[in-house]
């Protein structure tokens, strides 16, 4: 079983008309495929949902959610924007202070 950190989830911007939403963790992901997707039949969304919501119980990695969230987004239409981790920016707690 996965436990999913918010760190596991790489942020992704979607582009939809009059909006944009930012998806931080798995719940966002879940939080705009269920209540904010223009079009729910297509078969992206479908496999988007299902490892979406698999990856919040555990039993799936949560980069392969974000990779099926992106392919529905795709498949709607939706414009994505991948923002990078900057692991440089990033605190560093178990380095040792030199």
């Amino acid at each position: 079983m996965f436990r999913h950190t918010p760190r596991d989830f790489q942020t992704v911007l979607l582009i939809l008309v009059g909006r944009t939403l930012k998806i931080k963790t798995l719940v966002d992901a879940a939080n705009a495929l269920l209540s904010h997707w223009p079009d729910d039949d297509g078969e992206e969304y479908v496999i988007a949902v299902k490892k979406c919501l698999d990856a919040i119980i555990g039993v799936s990695q949560a980069n392969h959610a974000r990779q099926a969230l992106i392919a529905a987004a795709n498949e709607a239409g939706m414009r994505v924007i991948s923002l990078a981790h900057d692991a440089a920016a990033a605190p560093d707690h178990g380095r040792d202070a030199a």
